[in-house]
């Protein structure tokens, strides 16, 4: 039996939203600090780096955690995903190299590249299609809170006690990410589950990519490639602007601020309008985000840029994320959210990468940086504009959904 639109959401989801929160505060503490970090250590010309090395080793490993979730269950995989954040925030205060801190990265990434393969499978299991956009945008809520919440104490844990204490603060989150997820019920059908081997580790060629879902993945790769850019370049273009200190982190927080916002008020309207017609308004507001950073003479229009491009955001990624699980099968949930998973990586990876060799410590290149990132915004809109418009559908039958909750689990 499927639970109503009506029912609430059970305690199962709540916890994933709370595990969520700080998993994401954990790897996001360390951001705002870690272009000047990467200076101090001699390595200011890698850059571009701290993010792009991070997202190679998600968008390697999505394969894998895509097949683990499918089959030895959907906790291990966001267990080893946190894990991987609790250990590298314990090894960050020894890598005193350049070659040891950008190792280090490529290390971190493996957390991304499981934990929310994990969480968007489980997530897709417990709750009804017809809130399916819903769910995603009130996890996406929690996920930004912490991608707030962590820049913000970051910062202040460095300047008021020791960049050590905000490495070992961001290694204590992934903890408690840990033990929450403790407390979860897997929702893999014991059918489908497997004691993990290596031969688990072994894929075939049709393993790696969900063709089901080439429309959402590639729409997340162009929408994402900003993403990368501004993590790269945004602690550069604060400082230049006189934003220091306690104001460091304020566009992180107008954009978070702006995503929560929208995604509390706008979460459902894919369930009802559709997932395209929503991507399609989505991409517009980021290219306007994006167009206010090309044309950045001061802290206000640059806060601005934050705000609408955090809009932008908001709407666009619990929508993806819904419209990546609607095309997917359900045997192969963890595979086709891992391909749009791999589809994000590329995106930020790329974006990262070329915003740091465009960039090159030059504040004349800034507006190039953005000006790349809205062209490939405005190629998504493209895109969007020539797929025919889907609302909420799904492969599996109304029995096959997902077990009815206890009265207990919901709340």
């Amino acid at each position: 039996m499927v639970p109503s639109a009506s029912r609430t959401y059970s305690v199962g989801f709540w916890l994933m939203c709370l595990s969520s929160f700080l998993f994401f505060a954990s790897f996001n503490l360390l951001l705002p600090e870690l272009p000047e970090h990467l200076s101090r250590l001699g390595g200011a010309e890698y850059k571009g780096f701290i993010i792009s090395l991070f997202t190679l080793t998600a968008a390697i490993s999505r394969p894998f955690s895509g097949k683990l979730a499918d089959t030895v269950g959907r906790i291990p995989v966001m267990v080893f995903g946190s894990l991987v954040c609790f250990v590298c925030g314990f090894f960050y205060p020894w890598a005193l190299t350049v070659s040891g801190f950008l190792t280090l990265r490529l290390l971190h990434g493996f957390s991304t590249g499981f934990k929310p393969t994990g969480t968007a499978a489980y997530v897709a299991d417990i709750v009804p299609v017809e809130r399916r956009g819903e769910a995603m945008g009130l996890l996406g809520v929690t996920g930004a809170l912490g991608m707030a919440f962590g820049p913000a104490f970051g910062s202040w844990v460095a300047e008021t006690f020791s960049l050590n204490a905000m490495f070992y603060c961001s290694s204590g989150a992934a903890l408690l990410s840990v033990l929450v997820q403790g407390t979860l019920t897997e929702t893999l059908p014991r059918a489908q589950r497997r004691r993990f081997g290596l031969g688990l580790l072994r894929l075939k060629s049709d393993e790696i990519f969900e063709p089901r879902v080439l429309a959402p993945s590639l729409v997340t790769a162009l929408c994402l490639f900003p993403y990368g850019a501004v993590l790269t370049v945004i602690p550069d273009q604060s400082r230049l602007l006189g934003l220091a200190g306690s104001t460091k982190g304020l566009f992180y927080i107008c954009y978070t601020a702006a995503s929560l916002a929208v995604r509390l008020v706008a979460g459902k309207s894919s369930d009802t309008y559709g997932r395209v017609p929503v991507l399609r308004w989505s991409a517009g507001i980021l290219a306007a985000g994006l167009a206010l950073l090309v044309w950045c003479p001061s802290v206000p229009v640059f806060l601005a840029g934050a705000v609408v491009f955090g809009l932008g955001t908001g709407l666009n990624s619990p929508t993806l994320y819904a419209w990546t699980i609607d095309l997917s099968h359900p045997e192969h949930r963890g595979r086709g959210v891992a391909t749009m998973y791999i589809a994000l990586e590329i995106g930020i990876g790329l974006g990262a990468l070329l915003a740091g060799w465009i960039f090159a410590n030059q504040a004349a290149h800034l507006p190039y940086v953005h000006g790349l990132s809205l062209l490939c915004v405005l190629a998504a809109i493209g895109y969007l504009l020539s797929v025919k418009s889907t609302g909420p559908v799904s492969h599996e039958s109304a029995s096959e959904a997902r077990p009815e909750p206890s009265p207990e689990e919901v709340v």
